[in-house]
C-alpha cells in the first residue's frame, strides 16, 4: 500500500507478507486498519524528512558562512584565500582531492575557447600539503583540460563514472605521469559580478565510495558564488595597491619637476627685492604689466616682507623663493587664468589688507593664509570651468562633484607645501599649521561663484546689521571668503585701459572654451563663450558687473569704507561699457543691411556741417557728396534727380565699400573713443596746411576686413604685455571715410 504525504504525494511504499491466524489471508478490515496505519505514517515520515532538511540547509549555511567569514578575513594576497577554499571545499564537499583554476585577466572578456588559459592553479589531496601546480599540469593535465572545458562552456560538469561516461572520455585520457585514480568528478565555473568566468573550482572522488549527488552540486555552486567575490575582492585589492604604488612613484616624478630649479631659486636669491613705493604696491590702479616675470616674483614676496610675516613666521629667504616659483611653475600658460592673474588678485588683497585698512580686522594666521590661497587659488588650472570637466567626464570631475577645479587649486597648493624645500609654514606648531590650510581650503573654494551666490544674501544680512559681528568664526570666514570673490574679480576695477585689455582675454579664453564645445562636443556654447556673439561683449561684461561684481563691492564698502574704491572704480568702468554698448547699437544701424540711400546722405551732411564748423574746406567735402560715376548711373537720371531736388548725388561705389566693410563692425567699436581724437587731429592738420588739397580719385580705394585690422591690431601677450606703437593710428572709421 503507497505512503502518501500531506499532498497526496505518493512518498514510499509499506508491504506486509504472510499472515499468520485465522485463514491466513488478509481480510477488508486489514486492508482499512493498514491504511488508517499509513496515514500516520506518511505524516512522521514527511515531518522527519522535513527535519532531515532542515538540518542538512542549516549546515550547509553554517558551512557557507564560515566559508564567506573566512573569505573575507584573506583580502590582501590570492595564494593564501585559494588555500582557505580548497580547505573549505574538501570539508564540505568529503571529497580526496580539490583544485582551483585561476583564469588569466587579460583574457575575461573572451568568448572563444582558445583565448582561455589558466594563469595559476593550486592543488591539494586529502591528507597533503597544499601546492601551485605547473605550467606543464595547467596546459596537459587532464584536469586542466576538464577545468578549461568548464571556463569556455561555463556549464558545470558532474561525472559519476569515469569509466562509464562518453561524452567527455577524450579529456580523460590519463598520462604516464599520472597516477590518481579518478572515480567520480564535479567540476563548476567561479564567476564574478559581471558573469565573467574568473576561475574554475573542482573536487574528486567523493569518499567513502559515494557520488557526488544534485544537493552537492547546489552546494558547490553556492559555494563558487563565495569563491568569485573572495577572488574578485582580492584582485581588486593587488589592483589597488598596484595603483597606489604607482601613485606615489608619479608623484615623487611630478614633484621634483613641479619645484622649481635650484639654479632658479640661487638666482632668485641674489636679486634684491624692489621697495613697495617703487612697485607702487598700496595702489588700487597697480599695474602688472609692466613688470618682467622675476619681477612678478620679487614684488610677491614683497607683500610678505610689508606684513611682516617673514619676520613672525621665520620663513627663510630661499624658502621663501622656491616656494614663490614652484607656484608659478604650477601655472599653465592659458591666456588668463595663469600666474599674473594669480599675482593680481594677490596684490588687490594686499590692498585691502593695508590700503583699503582690513588689517586690523585680520590676525596674522589671516594674512599669511589669504595671500597663499590668492596666489595659488588657480593652480593647474585648464582654461576650462567647471561645467566643461563635467561635459567631457573629466577625471576631475570623477574626483570632485562640487567645485571640481577649486579643490584640485587647493589640493596642488597642499602638493606643493608639502614638498621638500617649499615648506614656508615649517615653523608653525601642528595646530597653527590646520588653521591656515583651513583658511587656505575656504578662501580657494571661496572663488567658486556658485558658492559665492550661495552666500551672498547671508553677507548682506551681516551687513546690514550695525552691531560688531566679525569675531564669530563663521562670520568672519564668510568675510574672507567674500574678499576672496572681490579679488579674483578685481579686474573690472583697474583704471580702463587696463580694464579693456584684460577682458579680451578673458573673453578669448572663454571664446577657446566654446570653439571645443562646438567643434568637439558638437554642442552651442552659451553666448558668454560663443565667439559669433563677441561683439556683444560691452553687454555681457555690464551683466557681470551687475550680477557680481557691484553687489560684492558695494557690500564690503558698506563693511568697510576703505574698499570703497573699487566700488568707484566698478562704477566708472560699468559706465564706459555702458557707452560702447549704445555706440555698438548706433553702428549695428549703420551697418544693417536696410540701410537706405537717403540715410548714408544724411549722415555724410551731418559729418559735412560738423567738419565746415570746425573750418575744414567744405570744397573737398561737396566733392566726395556731388562726384558722379557715370559707369554706374547715366547722365539723365542725374540730371532728373538735380531738377527734382538739390540734394547732391552720393557716390555708390563708397556706399558699396561701406556696405562691403559691415564685418569690420568689431573692430570700429573698439575704435569710437580714438574718433573723436582723430577728429582733432583732422582739423589740425588742416589748419597748419598739413594737407592743402583734399583729392578723391573717382575709384575709392576698398578697405578689406583684414586691412583693417592690421592697421589697429594691438598686440597682447599671454602674460598682459602691451606693446605702445610709436605714433597712434586712424581709426577703422576714419580711414573708411
Amino acid at each position: 500500500m503507497p505512503l502518501l504525504n500531506r499532498d497526496n504525494i505518493v512518498i514510499g511504499v509499506a508491504q506486509i507478507i504472510n499472515k499468520k491466524n485465522g485463514t491466513h489471508e488478509f481480510t477488508a478490515k486489514d486492508i482499512n486498519v493498514f491504511r488508517n496505519y499509513l496515514t500516520f505514517c506518511g505524516l512522521g515520515l514527511s515531518n522527519a524528512q522535513l527535519f532531515e532538511l532542515s538540518i542538512q540547509e542549516y549546515k550547509k549555511n553554517q558551512l557557507l558562512l564560515n566559508l564567506a567569514r573566512n573569505l573575507f578575513r584573506e583580502q590582501n594576497d590570492l595564494e593564501r584565500l585559494v588555500k582557505k577554499i580548497t580547505i573549505e571545499s574538501q570539508g564540505l564537499m568529503q571529497c580526496a582531492r580539490c583544485c582551483i583554476y585561476i583564469v588569466d585577466q587579460s583574457i575575461l572578456s573572451s568568448t572563444k575557447s582558445e583565448d582561455v588559459h589558466f594563469s595559476k592553479g593550486f592543488d591539494m589531496l586529502y591528507g597533503e600539503e597544499f601546492k601551485v601546480t605547473t605550467n606543464n599540469f595547467l596546459e596537459n593535465s587532464r584536469y586542466a583540460k576538464i577545468a578549461h572545458h568548464v571556463a569556455t562552456t561555463m556549464q558545470t560538469v558532474n561525472i559519476n563514472e569515469i569509466s562509464n561516461d562518453q561524452t567527455l572520455s577524450h579529456l580523460l585520457i590519463s598520462n604516464d605521469n599520472d597516477t590518481f585514480e579518478l572515480k567520480n568528478l564535479l567540476c563548476v565555473p567561479i564567476m564574478d559580478g559581471d558573469d565573467h568566468v574568473i576561475g574554475v573550482s573542482q573536487v574528486m572522488n567523493k569518499l567513502h565510495g559515494r557520488v557526488f549527488t544534485e544537493d552537492d552540486v547546489a552546494i558547490i555552486e553556492a559555494f563558487s558564488v563565495f569563491c568569485g567575490l573572495g577572488i574578485h575582492n582580492t584582485r581588486q585589492y593587488e589592483h589597488v595597491v598596484r595603483l597606489t604604488a604607482k601613485q606615489n612613484v608619479a608623484f615623487e616624478v611630478l614633484s621634483y619637476h613641479a619645484v622649481a630649479s635650484e639654479e632658479d631659486v640661487q638666482r632668485m636669491i641674489h636679486i634684491s627685492i624692489p621697495e613697495a613705493n617703487q612697485l607702487h604696491l598700496y595702489s588700487w590702479e597697480f599695474n602688472d604689466m609692466i613688470l618682467t616675470d622675476d619681477e612678478t616674483i620679487l614684488t610677491s614676496i614683497r607683500m610678505f616682507v610689508e606684513l611682516d610675516l617673514l619676520k613672525i613666521y621665520r620663513i627663510p629667504h630661499d624658502v621663501m623663493c622656491r616656494w614663490m616659483l614652484s607656484v608659478k611653475k604650477n601655472y599653465r600658460p592659458v591666456i588668463y587664468h595663469n600666474w599674473r592673474h594669480a599675482f593680481n588678485v594677490a596684490q588687490t588683497m594686499f590692498s585691502m589688507l593695508t590700503t583699503g585698512g582690513m588689517n586690523p580686522r585680520m590676525n596674522d594666521l589671516e594674512r599669511i593664509g589669504l595671500l597663499i590661497a590668492c596666489l595659488s587659488h588657480d593652480l593647474d588650472h585648464r582654461g576650462t570651468n567647471n561645467a566643461f570637466q563635467a561635459k567631457v567626464d573629466a577625471p576631475l570631475a570623477k574626483l570632485y562633484s562640487t567645485s571640481t577645479l577649486e579643490h584640485h587649486h587647493f589640493d596642488q597648493c597642499i602638493m606643493i607645501l608639502q614638498t621638500e624645500g617649499n615648506n614656508i609654514l615649517q615653523a608653525l606648531t601642528p595646530d597653527d599649521y590646520k588653521v591656515v590650510v583651513h583658511y587656505i581650503e575656504s578662501a580657494i573654494l571661496s572663488t567658486d561663484l556658485a558658492l559665492y551666490f550661495r552666500k551672498r544674501s547671508e553677507f548682506q544680512k551681516l551687513v546690514e546689521n550695525p552691531v560688531e559681528c566679525w569675531t564669530d568664526p563663521t562670520r568672519k570666514d564668510l568675510l574672507r571668503g567674500m574678499m576672496m570673490t572681490a579679488c579674483d574679480v578685481a579686474a573690472i576695477c583697474k583704471p580702463w585701459e587696463m580694464q579693456q585689455v584684460i577682458a579680451k582675454l578673458v573673453a578669448s579664453e572663454f571664446f577657446q572654451q566654446g570653439d571645443i564645445e562646438r567643434n568637439q562636443l558638437h554642442v552651442e556654447p552659451i553666448p558668454m563663450m560663443d565667439r559669433d556673439k563677441k561683439d556683444e561683449l560691452p553687454k555681457m561684461q555690464i551683466g557681470f558687473i551687475d550680477s557680481i561684481c557691484l553687489p560684492v563691492y558695494r557690500m564690503l564698502a558698506d563693511a568697510e569704507p576703505g574698499l570703497s574704491p573699487l566700488n568707484e572704480g566698478c562704477k566708472r568702468n560699468r559706465e564706459n561699457w555702458e557707452k560702447l554698448q549704445q555706440e555698438h547699437e548706433k553702428l549695428q544701424n549703420l551697418w544693417s543691411e536696410s540701410v537706405s540711400q537717403e540715410n548714408l546722405y544724411k549722415l555724410f551732411e551731418a559729418s559735412k556741417a560738423n567738419l565746415q564748423t570746425k573750418d575744414l574746406d567744405s570744397t573737398s567735402v561737396n566733392k566726395l557728396t556731388n562726384k558722379s560715376n557715370n559707369n554706374e548711373i547715366s547722365s539723365k537720371s542725374i540730371v532728373d534727380r538735380e531738377q527734382e531736388t538739390t540734394i547732391p548725388f552720393i557716390d555708390p561705389v563708397p556706399i558699396k565699400t561701406i556696405h562691403c566693410t559691415k564685418g569690420a563692425i568689431d573692430t570700429v567699436c573698439s575704435q569710437i573713443i580714438e574718433l573723436r581724437h582723430d577728429v582733432d587731429q583732422l582739423r589740425n592738420d588742416v589748419n597748419t596746411n598739413q594737407t592743402k588739397t583734399l583729392t578723391f580719385n573717382s575709384a575709392v580705394r576698398r578697405i578689406s576686413k583684414s586691412e583693417i585690422s592690421n592697421q589697429n591690431q594691438t598686440s597682447v601677450s599671454h602674460h598682459h604685455n602691451v606693446e605702445q606703437g610709436a605714433t597712434r593710428k586712424r581709426s577703422s572709421l576714419c580711414i573708411i571715410i
